[in-house]
């Protein structure tokens, strides 16, 4: 009975594109809402650290800093639950990923406009320190959404090489045979090498590389805002309320882009170019990075957050489609798993080194600017790989052509695999069948 339970839950299918999927949705939904929203947070208690310790823009930002990285890390903080949840729902669905997508992160803004007031509210009537208790005691809803994650085996998690099935079968063998022996340890390390080789084969391909990289610049900009807009909005003249309130509309409008972006890129229309939403999306928040320090009063400040939200749910919203483009949905898990973690880093240094901008010119700008262009050069970079990779495709094919008009070139990132050979002898077995009695040798 056990056997056969065994058997049922390792039966492959293909992604449902609903039914339980649907609650997964909603968990990663939950998820983002305690995670990235309780994050976002941390903003506002900005002022009240700076007051309590009495540091400057630099030391303080060191709090917001270290609580993003963890939450990006893989295996720390609220990364044990944010990271599984992204993933899970690549698993659950196909043709409408995006859309998907679009809801789950959603919860992100949907947290952070309805927080921001209570937080607020919270560091009012129980100071910075109550406010913070009440958050932690909300974050333990995560054990509940932990509970909706149901394990699918889907049919691409079936089309890795034999070669892994065939070292596990012979690992146990082995094990079986002479658990103490040196031989078997040195074999069962060399098959657990190939099965990590090809679980985290994606990082060789260039395509991916491109991507890793330009997510470091596109991290690097993102992060300083969430921390310095209440701040900013406060040196402008801007009351207590109305920069918390900058916040919710922030947080508000990265709902409608997480959506409508992720509903319109799954359009017929635009299906095809996710890739050209998701450098759009980037590029123009960098735009509006550009054009904050000249915003200083609240009716300036609030189309500045409506834009900002908007492509900042947008493009949130594509970077897990964006991967699996790149990757496929077999290698989704480890490949977000290696973006977020690319998050961590310009998380964990960036709020700081705008801070020591603020403190050394005693101006927001040189750190607004900075952030803006970074965002612009992550958008061009990958635009630009892109582009490259598609001048080198005709290039190969008009190669392969001239050289054998039978060759066809397959091609997986810049390596190309010639399969002539297999084609001849696909000749050969076609003329053996039109022609009793031929023999292709």
């Amino acid at each position: 009975m056990e056997t056969m339970t065994k058997i049922n839950r390792a039966r492959s299918t293909s992604p449902p594109d609903g039914g339980w999927g649907w609650m997964i949705v909603a968990g990663c939904f939950l998820v983002t809402i305690c995670t990235r929203a309780v994050t976002r947070c941390i903003s506002i208690f900005f002022v009240e650290f700076q007051t309590y310790f009495t540091q400057d823009y630099a030391q303080t930002a060191w709090i917001h800093s270290i609580v993003d990285c963890v939450t990006m890390l893989c295996g720390l903080g609220f990364a044990l639950c944010y990271s599984p949840a992204i993933a899970m729902v690549g698993k659950y669905f196909s043709r409408r990923k995006a859309l998907a997508y679009g809801i789950a992160m959603s919860g992100s803004g949907i947290g952070t406009f309805i927080l921001a007031p209570v937080v607020q509210l919270l560091i009012e009537q129980f100071s910075w320190r109550g406010a913070l208790l009440i958050l932690g005691g909300f974050v333990l809803n995560l054990c509940v959404c932990g509970a909706l994650m149901r394990p699918i085996t889907l049919r691409e998690d079936r089309t890795a090489p034999e070669q892994n099935h065939v070292c596990r079968t012979q690992e146990q063998g082995w094990k079986r045979a002479s658990p103490c022996s040196t031989g078997t340890e040195g074999w069962v390390q060399t098959c657990r090498c190939c099965s990590l080789q090809q679980e985290y084969s994606f990082l060789l391909l260039s395509d991916f590389a491109a991507l890793a990289v330009s997510i470091l610049f596109m991290a690097y900009g993102c992060s300083p805002l969430f921390v310095y807009l209440v701040p900013y909005a406060l040196s402008v003249g801007v009351s207590h309320q109305q920069a918390a309130f900058l916040m919710s509309i922030l947080g508000v409008i990265d709902i409608i882009g997480n959506i409508t972006f992720g509903w319109l890129t799954n359009r017929r229309c635009l299906k095809n170019y996710q890739y050209v939403c998701y450098l759009f999306a980037v590029g123009l928040d960098g735009l509006c990075y550009l054009c904050l320090p000249m915003l200083q009063s609240l009716p300036l400040l609030v189309p500045f957050s409506c834009t900002f939200g908007y492509f900042d749910g947008a493009y949130v919203t594509l970077i897990p489609v964006v991967t699996a483009e790149i990757v496929g949905t077999a290698s989704l898990s480890s490949a977000l798993g290696v973006v977020y973690f690319l998050h961590a880093v310009p998380y964990l240094v960036s709020p700081p080194i705008a801070g020591w901008l603020v403190d050394t010119t005693g101006s927001y700008t040189a750190a607004f600017l900075l952030c803006g262009f970074s965002m612009i050069f992550s958008s061009v970079l990958l635009g630009f790989a892109r582009l490259v990779k598609k001048m080198k495709k005709p290039q190969l094919r008009f190669l392969a052509k001239e050289s054998d008009p039978k060759l066809q070139l397959w091609t997986n990132g810049s390596v190309a695999y010639s399969v002539a050979s297999e084609l001849d002898q696909k000749d050969g077995e076609s003329v053996a069948i039109a022609v009793p009695g031929y023999s292709p040798t």
